[in-house]
């Protein structure tokens, strides 16, 4: 199996619509053995959601702007299995005056907290499990990303963030390829997940899609994007590192739309 014996640490799953669910599932399907995280309350959340995947896995709290919050994961990760093959990172916030058209309008403080929280957070999450990564002897690392290279009507200072994460996907990937460590993102098409629903006129881009991605588009499975990400995490992609990889339809390569 494409995954078999691997050792991987996933965020972000809370609900079963989400896209780490789907990546945790098919990790699963593909032989890995998880651990999930999440925070606060959260964590409930998911050890509820958690048992509707193939097998139960533990969840581990993890604030992922808490410097010891990442440290106790880390050490619990050695500590189970002495390595870590990869890490999934699906986590994202922006404030509610941090999207939805209010872009002029937003404070620094919820810019910030978006920031840290959807992009620098991917920095922080990878150097913190670098040592049970070395201990590996490689690893692989992989974020959701949603197209930060336009601007989108409605994603505001979350699109912001998001383009900052692509950048630091290469900045990563040039900085830790001298451990054997591979950093990748996934442009994932819109899902109607909890985390989707939420944005302030979601609908207004997701209806779009279908009419617009060549190979068409469904808004609620996100199979085919827990797919790619799992690809990202074996063997087989052992020489791709820094890249973007877009999973919607192909929606992100047409000008124009090409179905009435």
């Amino acid at each position: 199996m494409l995954l078999e014996g691997k050792k991987l640490l996933i965020t972000g799953v809370l609900t079963d619509d989400s896209i780490a669910f789907s990546v945790a599932r098919v990790a699963q399907e593909a032989g890995a053995e998880i651990l999930l995280t999440n925070v606060g309350k959260g964590v409930r959340l998911t050890e509820r959601v958690a048992r509707r995947l193939p097998t139960t896995p533990d969840v581990l709290q993890m604030d992922v702007n808490n410097p010891d919050d990442i440290a106790a994961v880390a050490s619990d990760v050695m500590r189970r299995w002495g390595r870590l093959d990869g890490v999934v990172h699906a986590i994202a916030f922006a404030p509610g005056d941090a999207l939805g058209g209010n872009f002029i309008n937003t404070p620094w403080e919820s810019a910030a907290t978006a920031f840290q929280t959807s992009a620098y957070s991917l920095k922080a999450l990878t150097v913190g499990m670098l040592e049970p990564m070395k201990a590996a002897g490689a690893g692989a690392v992989v974020s959701l990303d949603y197209y930060g290279r336009v601007a989108w009507p409605i994603y505001d200072w979350m699109g912001v963030s998001k383009a900052a994460l692509e950048a630091v996907t290469r900045y990563l990937a040039r900085d830790l390829g001298q451990f054997g460590i591979r950093v990748n993102t996934v442009s994932a098409g819109p899902i109607r997940t909890m985390a989707g629903k939420s944005i302030p006129g979601f609908d207004q881009i997701a209806d779009k899609w279908l009419n617009r991605a060549p190979l068409g588009w469904s808004l609620t499975d996100a199979t085919p994007v827990g797919q790619m990400v799992c690809f990202l995490l074996s063997d087989w992609a052992t020489m791709t590192s820094g890249e973007l990889i877009h999973v919607d339809g192909g929606y992100h390569a047409m000008g124009t739309d090409i179905r009435a």
